[in-house]
Order: structure tokens, then sequence, then C-alpha cells
């Protein structure tokens, strides 16, 4: 063999090897764009990210087998950022957050009274979750409780005004107690809405805990697909005071397995944050 040849077939092997090494040396595990430095959660894999999304039944959670990939928050109380944001079944709370001036894209107006007749931002919801509101107001009419829509949908800046506005009027550690940060919005997921009776009474006021329309969703809204997110007796744990008010799309396969046991969002997950 000629040494050109020899040359050739070595220039060859060198950049078989190469090529064999960049396509198959894994990528650097980096965390979710946002997400503090060396945590790596995910709460937003979704469903199909795994190939069972319900706990077990002691509520203990098989690694890999989460419908989000939830992990306990940082023992420091640092915040961390979703990786998923668009899943259903993502959670955003105190400390895990919304990527910056998130949006859902398939927003859509459901098709349900509100206690408003313009049509804007906070008439709207997320296609799945407007399907399953529109059966759910249907359902509760026929047994003669005529809900309506408060507030839907909100954005990054909208929170933020309304946020600050209550800072102003009772002070930060009071408004957390009621008031979501900026970006740590359920709203904002497009997938929780505040309702209340058609007459707009007790709208997002504690004196909504005893009206039939309150009562209903309790009994009924597990049935679509949507949980009472802040629960009475659990405000140490979801960092907010009860609100029978706002209900939040889950899927019925969650709700239903939140409703029967009792718990929380961040029970449900095992990623319980600390009340801050």
């Amino acid at each position: 063999m000629s040494k050109t040849a020899k040359i050739v077939i070595l220039l060859i092997v060198v950049v078989a090897v190469g090529w064999g090494i960049g396509k198959y040396t894994a990528p650097s595990a980096s965390p979710a764009n946002g997400t503090n430095a060396g945590t790596g959660t995910d709460l937003g894999a979704g469903p199909d990210a795994a190939p069972e999304a319900s706990p077990l039944p002691d509520g203990e959670q098989t690694p890999g087998n989460d419908a989000s990939a939830t992990a306990p928050p940082a023992s420091d109380g640092s915040e961390m950022v979703v990786a998923d944001p668009d899943s259903t079944a993502v959670m955003v709370n105190k400390q895990y957050s919304l990527p910056e001036e998130y949006k859902p894209a398939d927003l859509v107006y459901p098709d349900v009274p509100f206690i408003f007749s313009e049509k804007i931002e906070k008439r709207m919801l997320r296609r799945e979750a407007a399907a399953a509101l529109e059966e759910m107001v249907a359902a509760a009419k026929q047994d003669g409780v005529h809900l309506a829509g408060v507030s839907g949908y909100r954005s990054e800046a909208t929170q933020r005004r309304l946020f600050n506005n209550y800072v102003k009027k009772d002070g930060e550690e009071k408004a957390r107690t009621y008031s979501a940060m900026p970006g740590h919005s359920e709203h904002q997921t497009g997938l929780a809405i505040d309702l209340s009776g058609s007459d707009g009474k007790c709208a997002a006021e504690s004196c909504f805990a005893g009206t039939k329309e309150a009562q209903w969703l309790a009994d009924h809204a597990t049935e679509y697909g949507y949980i009472i997110r802040f629960p009475e007796g659990k405000e140490t744990i979801t960092g907010y005071k009860y609100e029978p008010w706002h209900v939040r799309y889950v899927g019925k396969e969650i709700a239903a397995s939140i409703a029967e046991r009792g718990i929380t969002l961040e029970e449900y997950f095992d990623a319980i944050p600390v009340s801050k």
C-alpha cells in the first residue's frame, strides 16, 4: 500500500472516531431557564414525560413517575423556575415560578357568564381548562346554581400591578398571604379562575365561603378536573389563606386523587414548600 493511501485511511478513521464521540457524548445537564443553579428541579414535565402520572396509593412518589417531575424544594427556601409551564399539572407557588413573562399560547374565551361584560384578559383561560369550565358551569346551572367568572388569566404585568397595590395597602407581609408575587401566580398559567355567583356578591371575598355556589364547587369541581387550590386548614402548606372561590384545573385524574385524600397540590407532588 502506498504512503498516500495509508494517510487517507488514517484520516478517515480519525474523522469517524471524532464523529462518533460527538454524536454519543451526552450533553451537559443544565438547569431549566432561570432555575437556580444546582437545583435542576422540574415541576412541569407533564403526563407525557413518564409512563404513569398518578402517585402511589400511600402518597409516595416513584422517581421518574411524577406528572411534574417534582422534587422537594431546596432547603434554603430558594426559588425555582418550572421547566414546562405548559403542562396542565404544573405547580406554581411561592417557591416555583413561571419563566419570565410567560404567556400560554392557547388562551381562549370560555363560553360562560362573567360578572363583567368586557372581553378582556381576565376573561380568558387555556383551551382545555375553558372546555372543562363550560361543562362545570352548565352542570351547576342544572342543579340551580348559577356560577360566573370573576378573574381568569392574568399576565405577569397585571399581577405585578395588583401585588404592588396590595403591598401599599396592607404591607408586603400581609399582602403575601392573599396575593402572589409576579411570576408566581396560578392565574398566569391560564389554568386558574376565581368564581362567584352570577350576582357577583362576595366575589373573591371571605363571605363567598357560606354561599351555595361555594358549596357546589366544593362538592363537584373535581368531577370536571378542578380543585379548590387553597383549601381551609392548609394555609401553612399553600402559603395562602383559604380561598373557596379560586379553582385550578389539573385534569380529572389528579383532581380525583387530591379530593379523595384531602390534600393540596403541594402534597400530591410531595413538594411542600417552606411557608413564606
